[in-house]
């Protein structure tokens, strides 16, 4: 009988470390989710206000499209709650914006084609503009683990770039100064 007894708490032993080794831990395909939930997720660490401070050498917009404290409806989907929200221009910059692709200085996961930063927002950018590929460091600070982190680019753009006030159509709450979106991710207010 004892024997019995141990045999059986060897097998509910045996069965619990069984059970225990086929539990997702989160690598499966099945919880890998969506590319547009990657993205999501990988923008959840960003802070969506920012004092309004700006890299002292960037450039106002001489004639922007949507000149300060005009109105605009952000079609941008770079976060929950941007899309759809009305938003006040703070600020309208001539440069180039780039999306990038960093690990953060913090750890984590690899960020793909974060949208955006600016020229001046990266180390030692000097005139000529970055090309898709090249290695650089960023000096912006949009997310945990952004500011000093090697990135590579991989889009650059010239365009008028713009700093936004909005209320988050999913929360409610008010983003102030929000960097960046570019002209073409701006509708006029109808």
């Amino acid at each position: 009988m004892k024997h019995r007894n141990l045999f059986m708490a060897l097998i509910a032993a045996i069965t619990f470390v069984l059970a225990a080794c086929g539990m997702d831990d989160g690598t499966s395909e099945e919880s890998a989710g969506t590319e547009s939930e990657k993205e999501e997720m990988s923008h959840s660490e960003m802070d969506h206000s920012s004092s309004g401070e700006v890299p002292e050498d960037l450039e106002e917009a001489e004639n922007p499209k949507y000149p300060e404290d005009s109105q605009a409806v952000i079609q941008a989907t770079h976060m929950k709650g941007m899309e759809g929200a009305t938003a006040t221009v703070t600020g309208a910059f001539d440069t180039t914006v780039y999306t990038v692709t960093y690990t953060p200085t913090t750890g984590g996961e690899e960020v793909q084609d974060h949208k955006w930063v600016v020229h001046e927002e990266i180390e030692d950018a000097g005139e000529e503009t970055f090309e898709k590929g090249d290695e650089v460091v960023l000096n912006a600070n949009h997310m945990k683990g952004m500011e000093g982190a090697t990135a590579t680019i991989d889009s650059a753009k010239d365009t008028t770039v713009y700093m936004v006030s909005y209320t988050d159509t999913e929360t409610g709450d008010e983003v102030e100064h929000h960097k960046w979106v570019t002209e073409e991710e701006l509708a006029p207010v109808e």
